[in-house]
């Protein structure tokens, strides 16, 4: 059976996709900008968009029923390559002891605010 999450981001209404889903044990969560949800606002440091993705994507994935121990997969994304640099702390925080399989790619996104957008794909914790 498949599960569709949704964060309340008008964007999931407008392009008609979900924050995430799961299904067959899994969960793949969209690609998530540093916006704030509660206020639709966005910081202008990549860093701390970066903090923001995450934050955005913890929720999804708890709603889930699984966390960031269980992400397999990452997909950055950002328009600056050489913002992606100024991650790496925040990146190491959230990530630094899961490690997954991870990939950066520079392209442009929806709203020139955005400088990151980061997608994962996350295993439900056993008995969920």
């Amino acid at each position: 059976m498949k599960k569709l999450i949704s964060s309340g981001s008008d964007f999931e209404q407008q392009f008609a996709y979900s924050r995430a889903v799961v299904q067959d044990g899994w969960v793949f969560v969209s690609g998530t900008t540093g916006y704030d949800y509660a206020d639709m606002n966005i910081s202008d440091s990549v860093a701390e968009q970066t903090t923001q993705c995450f934050i955005n994507i913890q929720q999804a994935l708890k709603e889930a029923g699984t966390d960031l121990s269980a992400v397999v997969r990452v997909n950055y994304i950002v328009p600056n390559k050489e913002d992606f640099a100024c991650c790496a702390p925040v990146i190491q925080k959230y990530l630094g002891n899961i490690r997954p399989a991870a990939t950066m790619v520079e392209a442009g996104l929806l709203d020139d605010a955005m400088k990151i957008e980061i997608e994962v794909t996350a295993k439900l914790l056993s008995g969920s």
